[in-house]
């Protein structure tokens, strides 16, 4: 992607982000000067990947597939076993109308995803298999503290306020309709260091 365009998906989003009643935390506006003269004291904003983050997955159409992220909080993975610091990790997603995030399955990582304002977010799930493929058993999820068995492949539509609990191993796309739509996500410590914590699917 180039720079030009990465610019204005980000000014879009803050404004965005700023018309749902949503704002980010100082360092997100800080600019490389004042970088520069930052030192330890911004060790955990640098060490633990919080900020800005755009992808389109490889596949060089933002529009078609893409999403916006934000990372407000976020601990080391290496916390757990320490029992120390912070566990855990809050994320602002923006899905524009039809924007698809593919399918994917975080080994250990369980997380609360939550529709913060706009249009509908529409989830596709799958169980894994063994050999990490679909799986064609029934999902049972968490809707906002109410238990929920689904046929494989199921969509469900969260409305603004909805939310949903994504235990490890839980196949998951998803994208918005009726409107861009703001996403939060509350989750375990994120390890965006190793690729490997998040198991990809391009068979959908």
């Amino acid at each position: 992607m180039k720079r030009s365009e990465i610019n204005r998906i980000m000014a879009q989003a803050d404004e965005f982000i700023r018309s749902r009643g949503f704002y980010l935390p100082p360092f997100a506006y800080w600019q490389p000067e004042a970088w520069r003269a930052k030192g330890p004291e911004v060790s955990e904003i640098v060490e633990n990947h919080l900020g800005w983050d755009i992808t389109d997955f490889g596949k060089g159409d933002f529009q078609k597939d893409g999403l916006f992220l934000f990372t407000i909080r976020n601990g080391r993975p290496d916390n757990w076993a320490r029992q120390a610091g912070k566990l855990y990790a809050e994320k602002l997603l923006i899905a524009a109308d039809r924007q698809v995030t593919p399918y994917h399955f975080h080994w250990a990582k369980m997380e609360d995803i939550i529709n913060r304002g706009g249009g509908t977010l529409v989830l596709r799930l799958y169980n894994a298999t063994p050999a990490d493929g679909l799986a064609d058993t029934p999902v049972t999820v968490s809707l906002d503290g109410v238990a929920r068995t689904l046929p494989a492949g199921s969509e469900l539509r969260l409305a603004p306020g909805e939310s949903i609990t994504l235990p490890p191993r839980l196949y998951h796309s998803f994208w918005a309709e009726d409107g861009q739509t703001l996403i939060g996500e509350v989750s375990l410590v994120n390890d965006d260091e190793d690729r490997k914590s998040t198991r990809l699917n391009s068979s959908h």
